[in-house]
């Protein structure tokens, strides 16, 4: 498939974050419920790995068989590595409409694109807001991501990874991050 420059955008973004995270940090806690800096980390080391292997044609069980499985090394070495395989990847000889076996259903490899950007990106806030560093995200993909999210959002809060979903309570005129944000669970 022919690689998305969103993609690249995204990964470059998460490593800015990643590139700035010590050791001493990884107890630290995260926006994202109950999850520690180095639990986040893991998050994306395995959603890498995980779509590394759907490309590469794995199973709806053994992508939960990745989910599930601890990162064994240095953990921001992994994730910055995987994050490149995953690129990769994405910018091998697959079609953005063949189908993958994730663990929520087959869908199109452009689909997964979608979910690996998303992850990506709000996953980059998360971390910046644990570092306490900037926490600006590059406004062409909040766009995407807003834009791939709004849809659901009269049942996002039900899906079970987006927290409790919109508050309600951000202005329509407030900036396009911040709905996404609060779209997604995050209370800035």
């Amino acid at each position: 498939m022919e690689h998305t420059p969103d993609l690249i955008d995204a990964t470059a973004t998460i490593l800015s974050r990643l590139d700035q995270v010590s050791e001493a940090q990884f107890a630290d806690l995260t926006p994202c419920e109950g999850w520690t800096v180095s639990e986040l980390i893991g998050h994306l080391t395995a959603g890498n790995l995980m779509a590394i292997a759907l490309i590469n044609g794995a199973t709806t069980d053994e992508a939960k068989v990745i989910i599930g499985a601890p990162i064994e090394g240095d953990l921001l070495e992994a994730c910055r590595t995987t994050l490149n395989e995953q690129v990769a990847a994405l910018e091998g000889p697959i079609a953005a409409d063949a189908i993958v076996h994730h663990p929520m259903g087959d869908i199109p490899v452009s689909q997964l694109l979608e979910f690996r950007i998303g992850d990506l990106v709000l996953h980059s806030w998360d971390l910046a807001r644990a570092l306490s560093i900037d926490e600006t995200l590059p406004e062409a993909l909040v766009e995407r991501v807003y834009a791939s999210l709004k849809p659901m959002e009269s049942f996002i809060g039900q899906i079970g990874v987006f927290g409790e979903g919109p508050s309600g309570d951000v202005d329509e005129s407030a900036p396009l991050q911040a709905k996404l944000l609060d779209l997604t669970g995050r209370r800035p």
